[in-house]
């Protein structure tokens, strides 16, 4: 059985930078509608800002679940599992919400990333103020090799210039899959 923590502790803190891959969960309000999952990644993307907040980056991408279910209800929860070493899944249940590129305090919370990627892309951060941490066994996570990050995202938007991004968000994540704004 797992284990309920007050905070993130200086080992929990250890355990969340350690993790190359991390999952961001979110659902809008009500019975209808789709619980979403993403995968998240990319050396220096999240960071752990106290005992009880973390952020993320939040880049340009095919989908804008996370924006839009957060400003519905704020709900979400970042779940991080060990591929190599001890057995160990952690999970921060929370309420979080979105910064977006265009938003004034946007440079102020980029500022909390001590070493991140190209930001040229960003489109928020997403940030998250943690209610609950706990931890389970994580036995039936597999065994698996980091080889490397992949520069894809970040090379696909080098390409674009800042009014590409703008519109790039006006047509591709201007409403979630289940039609809710998302900027």
């Amino acid at each position: 059985m797992g284990k309920v923590y007050p905070e993130i502790d200086d080992r929990l803190r250890e355990f969340i930078a350690a993790q190359p891959v991390f999952f961001v969960a979110t659902a809008p309000s009500g019975p209808e509608g789709h619980v979403n999952v993403s995968p998240k990644g990319m050396a220096g993307t999240l960071v752990v800002l106290g005992p009880q907040r973390v952020a993320y980056l939040d880049y340009h991408g095919s989908g804008a679940e996370t924006i839009a279910h957060l400003r519905d209800n704020g709900r979400i929860t970042v779940m991080f599992c060990a591929f190599d070493g001890p057995p160990k899944i952690v999970r921060l249940h929370g309420r979080g919400h979105s910064v977006a590129v265009t938003e004034a305090t946007f440079a102020d919370r980029l500022a909390e990333f001590p070493a991140p990627p190209d930001v040229h892309a960003v489109r928020a951060v997403i940030t998250v103020d943690v209610q609950r941490v706990s931890d389970s066994c994580g036995y039936a996570v597999p065994l698996m090799d980091y080889r490397a990050e992949r520069d894809l995202l970040l090379a696909s938007h080098s390409r674009r210039t800042a009014d590409d991004l703008v519109t790039y968000r006006a047509t591709k994540n201007s409403a979630s899959i289940d039609g809710l704004p998302v900027f």
